[in-house]
């Protein structure tokens, strides 16, 4: 029996491992980028009727697990305030060691207010480089100023 959305994604990461699939062909099959797919399939966006149906196809998920793809989810998937995950808690330091010049910088370019994280896009890619590959991410939200009222 399910009983939250978080059944759903144990049953994906389960089904990935056993079946060997990829996030990117996961991806290209329902016809979405792999971060916005991944982020989906661990239980962080919304799946459309048809997205989530070709999800079960590939998951081999139950006509109940099919129906939780296509509700609203409670964002924010991390168990702790500070990530314990190394990857993760990489994350968390780049934050709080740019975030303010982050800040600061978009405030100067654009003025006050924040970038969107729901109009948002991010691509994540292997960079060669001979002295170790990189990770490259690359973000990109809409501008949202503050309203004045």
């Amino acid at each position: 029996m399910i009983t939250d959305r978080s059944d759903v994604t144990t049953l994906i990461r389960a089904a990935k491992v056993r079946k060997n699939l990829k996030w990117a062909d996961i991806a290209k099959a329902v016809g979405q980028s792999k971060e916005w797919t991944t982020a989906a399939c661990l239980g962080q966006m919304t799946f459309t009727k048809a997205q989530a149906e070709i999800v079960g196809k590939l998951f081999e998920l139950s006509d109940e697990a099919v129906a939780w793809l296509q509700v609203t989810p409670y964002k924010g998937s991390l168990p702790s305030a500070v990530p314990t995950d190394p990857l993760i808690y990489r994350w968390y330091e780049i934050v709080s060691v740019y975030g303010s010049t982050v800040k600061e910088l978009i405030h100067e370019e654009f003025g006050d207010g924040i970038m969107s994280a729901i109009d948002f896009s991010m691509d994540i890619q292997r960079e060669a480089d001979p002295k170790g590959d990189r990770v490259s991410v690359t973000m990109s939200g809409k501008f949202l100023p503050y309203k004045t009222y």
